[in-house]
């Protein structure tokens, strides 16, 4: 898993699962117990989520709304939505709608 962080956007790629969740949970706390009060998390490069990794993302979310803080998870494949539809946590997680193209 690598995990490229710039500003209120943290870009993982890779196999996000049981092995990167550790690296993935200590990534978003470190900015969400910064300055920064909201943080998106781009999925675009992420193939495969498990629903270790999908516990993690709902959890992350409902502790950032807990301290006033906004996560939202973007660029999700079909892969993705169908694990977070799946293990339900889709209801805990807000996912960015992608643009319509004209």
């Amino acid at each position: 898993m690598d995990i490229v962080h710039d500003g209120q956007t943290l870009w993982l790629s890779g196999d996000f699962d049981v092995r990167s969740t550790m690296e993935v949970r200590s990534a978003i706390h470190e900015h969400l117990d910064g300055v920064e009060r909201d943080l998106t998390v781009d999925l675009s490069d992420v193939h495969t989520l498990d629903v270790t990794a999908a516990r993690v993302l709902a959890y992350a979310s409902i502790e950032a709304n807990r301290s006033g803080s906004h996560l939202r998870v973007r660029n999700c494949g079909p892969a993705v939505r169908r694990m977070l539809q799946l293990s339900r946590l889709a209801r805990f997680i807000e996912v960015e709608r992608a643009a319509a193209t004209a």
